[in-house]
């Protein structure tokens, strides 16, 4: 994070770049694009059947003859008039007042999927987008799972109600946005210090564009096209054009090596590989001939520094589609079918090769507008920062398809975000709502504890007097009391629209954490600052969200509560009602491509889709996860031991460790390996170096040590012992004996990506870690055993 008491622009508004005649939007030169149809005329005719709902399922039965099929065009209603969408310098916006997402911007709010936008909006709602089931054509499915490209599966459709909507494909939701928020920015990104937008109409077009190159280039259907690179418009419109083309879009992390990069692309038979810049593109250029299905790769960033036979830059690429009719395109996209898979997810691989998670068009259309819905977002409203890796299913959902539903603006931080940037993008964007994985969230806490170390006495004291009013105050509007807390409208003044303001959050109205577990000690640090953080729990199989908090309904320590329209169970709960959690719902995944057996693993006869956590419901349903099946600790003597709370406690109670991991699979007792708090450099690796709240901790004790090294190559007495005494502490809580750890060991080096030890999110993986640690775990035990 960057220093929090940078300066705020002025009212918080980013400079909208007026491009010139010689500017560009996304590298395409605008005098040279050739203008699209207009949306009205992009209409084709469509086929209708009538799907049966049975027992929550919806059967798609073949029609008889092709005849059946080709139903009349039944669109009786007026189309709405849009000019063609040409790109020229006179399309780009004027740089708004204040930001295009402030609060109480006139323009249409409704819901652009309902008919009307609003009640006295003009806009008709065309045969496009069905809003009736009988109106709905779903290709033929068998089950409600498949691990084929080319099958469809069966919808889980409630027979009415919530889950019971319509079913839509990615570019119906994306054309109706278009239809009534088509002005409206869509997209953001800095170019030379300046935010150039698209509009949705010109982020249509765009897509549309990319989706022709994409045909020119040879893609094939139900094809994948590889995108591998860091979050910007380019990102979306490859992924979009790519679904738009009747390929599988497949996000591919930054960090995979050349051998994992060479296994997504050949899993998903890539035809096309998007890449951000050079580095990106070494790691293909060495794994290409091993790629039988590669036709072409694009590079989107930077000048290429050799000219190769079907490389192309972004610029080339979005030209080579310009003879490519809209009838052709159109044809593709009318073929498309809500049941029938558009993404691939894979999983991060910490137990093996990734995973290609298929997701359908429903999956994402109908979960976009249930998190939506049931959050109460705003059309045309709100505003969303993209840093988190797209190829993760939190991010792609929240910054790409939730934003879409909700004609949302998208900004783009710098690819150096998670080292240091951050901070200063959500100052100027100002979100209405921010996502952070746990980890971005401590950096936060730790970043604003060291600045409050340095503050004199006076400011502690009210800073500390503050956040026991604002941790009394977030308990209160928690627990349904709202009952003030006296003082804490003079502290809201005087400290939390302070802190709000100085990390750019003044706006954001929800404030989410997800993709790994987050310890009650930072929940409660920003309950104290008036900014509570509401989590979120899913998974990649089931569309990102299944169960989520927001403001007026959330508990601490708990996700939330199950998305409206889906269903959770809780498989064979033990004494105290722990068991494992179990989805059902349209969020729930296709298959996983090309692995039958995985997909029966993970998907049960009757179609719930278990997850392989542990968790439990209290009185009010809001779910408790309490544990990972995969994770859970047996000891010797057969006791079962979630190491999570365990690892949570230790790390809440020693200020100056930064991961914790437990020890004891198949053991007598349980050990535990320990990292030091160190400053991470540009690159996102730990140094040597000890962060500020660390080297607090030495100096209460009387140490002077500013390096972890230092630290571990004398065992420093004062500090050992404090992190001894912490261990009690956490100890003298434990519910039993076994669950006591017994010894530690201090690792070297912090826990990181780059390392191996965490995943994209941060996660820990712990099979990676006890491998790579063998020798220190096999000396924690031989030593005990001797």
């Amino acid at each position: 994070m960057s220093d929090q008491q940078d300066s705020v622009l002025t009212n918080g508004v980013p400079d909208i770049e007026r491009s010139s005649e010689s500017s560009s939007v996304i590298g395409i030169p605008l005098g040279e694009t050739k203008p699209l149809l207009p949306v009205d005329k992009l209409q084709q005719k469509e086929i209708y059947c009538s799907p049966l709902v049975n027992g929550g399922v919806v059967d798609h039965p073949q029609p008889e003859s092709e005849s059946e099929s080709d139903g009349e065009d039944t669109d009786s209603q007026e189309s709405v008039a849009v000019e063609p969408a040409v790109i020229t310098s006179s399309r780009i916006p004027e740089a708004p007042a204040k930001l295009p997402r402030s609060p109480g911007q006139e323009g249409p709010q409704g819901d652009p999927l309902s008919g009307n936008c609003c009640p006295c909006c003009p806009h008709t709602t065309g045969a496009s987008v069905p809003l009736k089931l009988s109106d709905v054509c779903l290709a033929t499915a068998e089950q409600l799972w498949c691990t084929s490209r080319d099958q469809a599966v069966k919808l889980r459709m409630a027979e009415t109600g919530p889950g019971s909507e319509a079913p839509m494909t990615i570019h119906q939701m994306f054309l109706k946005t278009v239809k009534i928020y088509g002005d409206l920015p869509a997209v953001a990104s800095k170019k030379e210090g300046q935010w150039v937008t698209l509009t949705w109409r010109e982020y249509y077009q765009q897509c549309r564009a990319a989706a022709k190159s994409f045909l020119k280039l040879g893609l094939e259907r139900y094809h994948g096209v590889g995108i591998l690179g860091f979050n910007s418009p380019e990102w979306f419109i490859s992924d979009i054009g790519c679904i738009l083309a009747g390929g599988f879009a497949a996000g591919i992390y930054t960090t995979n090596s050349p051998e994992a990069c060479q296994y997504v692309a050949d899993n998903c038979e890539a035809n096309v590989l998007v890449v951000e810049n050079h580095k990106q593109l070494l790691k293909i250029l060495q794994i290409k001939e091993q790629l039988p299905h590669l036709k072409a790769i694009v590079q989107y960033k930077d000048e290429l520094q050799q000219k190769l036979p079907n490389l192309y830059t972004w610029a080339e690429f979005m030209k080579l589609g310009e003879e490519v009719s809209d009838e052709r395109l159109d044809a593709v996209v009318d073929s498309q079918r809500a049941n029938q898979c558009c993404t691939l997810i894979y999983t991060s691989g910490t137990t093996g090769n990734p995973k290609g998670v298929m997701l359908s068009h429903d999956n994402i259309t109908w979960t976009s507008n249930a998190v939506g819905a049931m959050t109460s977002m705003q059309h045309g409203v709100e505003c969303v920062v993209s840093y988190l890796p797209l190829s993760h299913v939190a991010a792609q959902i929240n910054d790409m398809w939730i934003s879409m539903r909700f004609a949302g603006a998208t900004y783009f931080a710098d690819p150096d975000a998670l080292k240091g940037s951050l901070g200063t993008t959500l100052k100027e964007v100002r979100p209405t709502s921010f996502l952070g994985v746990p980890r971005v969230w401590e950096k936060m806490q730790e970043k604003m504890k060291a600045i409050g170390a340095k503050s004199s006495g006076m400011k502690k004291r009210v800073a500390n007097w503050a956040k026991s009013i604002g941790l009394q105050a977030s308990y209160s509007a928690m627990n349904g009391e709202n009952l003030v807390p006296w003082g804490f409208m003079l502290a809201n003044n005087l400290v939390f629209k302070k802190v709000r303001w100085a990390l750019g959050l003044d706006r954001c109205k929800s404030c989410l954490t997800g993709a790994a577990p987050i310890t009650k000690e930072t929940l409660e640090y920003f309950m104290s600052l008036s900014l509570p953080l509401y989590e979120l729990y899913g998974m990649s199989e089931s569309t990102g969200p299944h169960t989520i908090s927001w403001e007026n309904d959330f508990k601490i320590m708990s996700c939330g509560k199950v998305v409206v329209g889906c269903q959770t169970k809780l498989d064979k709960p033990d004494e105290d009602g722990n068991g494992e959690i179990c989805f059902w719902g349209r969020h729930v995944f296709m298959g996983y491509l090309n692995e039958p057996e995985k997909t029966e693993e993970a998907l049960d006869q009757e179609g719930w889709l278990h997850s392989g956590d542990l968790g439990k419901h209290d009185k009010d349903n809001f779910l408790f996860i309490t544990g990972r099946i995969k994770e859970l600790i047996i000891t010797a003597g057969g006791e079962n031991i979630p190491p999570v709370p365990i690892e949570d406690a230790v790390k809440a109670e020693i200020a100056i460790i930064s991961n914790a991991m437990l020890l004891g699979d198949k053991m007598k007792f349980l050990s535990m390996m320990l990292t030091l708090k160190c400053i991470v450099d540009d690159n996102g690796d730990p140094t040597d170096e000890l962060t500020a709240e660390a080297v607090a901790f030495c100096h209460q004790r009387g140490i002077t040590a500013t390096k972890a090294s230092e630290i571990i190559a004398c065992k420093e007495p004062a500090i050992y012992k404090a992190i001894q005494e912490g261990i009690e502490h956490v100890n003298a809580k434990a519910t039993s004996n076994a669950q006591r750890v017994q010894k530690w060991v201090i690792l070297d080096r912090d826990f990181s990506i780059s390392g191996g030890e965490l995943g994209p999110t941060m996660k820990l993986k712990r099979g990676v870690v006890v491998k790579k640690f063998s020798e220190k775990i096999n000396k924690i035990y031989g030593m005990a055993q001797e």
